[in-house]
């Protein structure tokens, strides 16, 4: 019987590699307080706006979005709920199956989703002391990073 690797066995743990490691966590947080202190300037909480966010791609089913977001479905209810009330979102039956709420942003949802995400400006100055070729690669590195790591999800 043949046994498969760990992630970890599997993984470099080099210098370079632990280093890239700290370097996107530090971006990583950077873009989180941002993205929270954004959120807040419109009245919004971050899970909020992540919801509105992820609506941007159309209606879903809540599952999905707690899936989506690895938090309990109860919790999106809540938010959605809250959502609802200010008029940025509507649960709609699923045509596909009547007993599934769909979540759709409305258009003053997707106004303040939209508002939100372009008021982020935590990567546009760093970025831009990149070229064009650059900024390039940095994004199709980024994308492969973030292939592999979904067909680990996959996987698992």
């Amino acid at each position: 019987m043949e046994t498969k690797p760990t992630q970890e066995a599997a993984a470099p743990t080099d210098a370079i590699t632990r280093e890239v490691v700290d370097l996107m966590a530090g971006l990583v947080a950077l873009f989180h307080r941002e993205y929270e202190e954004a959120a807040a300037a419109r009245s919004l909480t971050g899970a909020q706006a992540k919801v509105l966010a992820l609506l941007r791609r159309g209606p879903m089913p809540m599952r999905h979005i707690a899936q989506t977001l690895s938090c309990e479905p109860s919790n999106i209810t809540g938010i959605v709920d809250r959502l609802e009330g200010r008029g940025f979102v509507t649960r709609e039956a699923d045509p596909q199956d009547r007993r599934v709420k769909l979540v759709a942003a409305t258009d003053s949802g997707g106004a303040a989703s939209e508002e939100l995400r372009e008021s982020l400006n935590f990567a546009r100055e760093p970025l831009a002391a990149l070229d064009d070729e650059e900024r390039t690669q940095l994004r199709d590195l980024l994308r492969r990073i973030l292939e592999h790591a979904g067909e680990d999800e996959a996987r698992a």
